[in-house]
């Protein structure tokens, strides 16, 4: 029988216990106007990990970084004309913009999927504004839900789905909404809709004029869009189970392949939630000309090892010749 998760109001007790949980790189159901997502610290990369393994995602798809204020958010993003313009008219609110990463903006490149934009929102909440405010960072939160199942809109519903997985739900009544964000990339030269959700389309070409609709060939700044999704400068083979001459070793396991040039290790002690924590942050620091390519030990296909290696043949689709020894 799943465990019950603790259910507590969004009073100023119940705000300084979840602030207290995200503190500690743990995860707490909050409250949105649109539904409810599953909270972690953006800038704490085994708390974001642990999303991913709370809702058994298959794959690292980018996550959406809830901020508090316009300020926060210029700390982590580019804030072009059209999203100060967007900001002014729709934040908070049920509108996501996806907007050029700050050089050194702390949000883990695990929430970004090791991509080069990051995915921004100012819930309309006060449950969700307050917790930001209180525990200092960004949150990370995604709908508070497995994967593939129905979004939850009321506290009841995520604790019959996630149990003990998550460490505490404030409740916040019914989402006045019910739906997912709007999501609109202002990373072109014409902003595009990724996802339909709260915020219609009219009402956004009302303030920045005409925009385009769904996902163009080749683009990257929404998950699962492309084979090749992170690919590192440097050839990456899987599967490896031994290193040749100048390469780097991802490795994984208490015995890292000897004769690399250099080794980072995602987990000694085969922790797939620390791995995924330290997939993305890893794999950029090897990604150097100085080495002849990036060998990675196996990991295995399992739990989140399944959607490390989804990112991995992501990142070799370049080169099929790349997948094993």
């Amino acid at each position: 029988m799943m465990a019950t998760v603790k259910i507590v109001s969004g009073d100023e007790a119940g705000l300084r216990a979840a602030a207290k949980i995200i503190a500690k790189g743990g995860l707490v159901a909050i409250p949105t106007e649109t539904v409810y997502g599953l909270a972690g610290d953006a800038t704490n990369d085994r708390a974001v990990a642990r999303i991913f393994e709370a809702k058994a995602r298959p794959q690292f798809n980018p996550l959406i970084v809830h901020v508090a204020n316009r300020s926060m958010a210029a700390k982590l993003v580019t804030l072009n004309r059209s999203a100060e313009r967007l900001a002014d008219a729709f934040w908070p609110g049920p509108l996501t913009l996806v907007l050029p990463r700050r050089r050194g903006a702390p949000v883990s490149l695990l929430a970004s999927a090791g991509l080069d934009t990051l995915a921004i929102r100012m819930p309309a909440h006060p449950i969700a504004l307050d917790l930001i405010r209180l525990s200092g960072c960004p949150l990370a939160a995604p709908s508070a839900n497995p994967s593939g199942r129905l979004t939850p809109t009321e506290a009841a519903h995520v604790a019959a789905s996630l149990g003990d997985r998550i460490d505490l739900i404030l409740d916040g009544g019914r989402c006045t909404i019910g739906i997912e964000s709007t999501v609109l990339d202002l990373t072109e030269p014409t902003p595009r809709m990724l996802r339909q959700g709260g915020l219609p389309q009219e009402a956004i070409e009302a303030i920045i004029g005409p925009i385009a609709l769904g996902h163009p060939e080749g683009a990257i700044r929404s998950p699962g869009m492309t084979a090749s999704h992170y690919a590192p400068s440097i050839r990456l083979r899987m599967n490896a189970t031994s290193v040749t001459a100048g390469e780097a070793l991802l490795a994984f396991g208490p015995h890292p392949l000897p004769g690399a040039a250099t080794t980072l290790n995602l987990s000694p002690s085969s922790d797939l939630t620390e791995a995924a924590a330290n997939f993305f942050a890893m794999l950029h620091r090897l990604d150097d000309r100085r080495y002849s390519g990036i060998a990675v030990m196996p990991v295995p296909e399992t739990g989140l090892g399944t959607a490390i290696n989804d990112r991995l043949c992501r990142a070799a689709a370049d080169d099929a010749g790349n997948r094993g020894d």
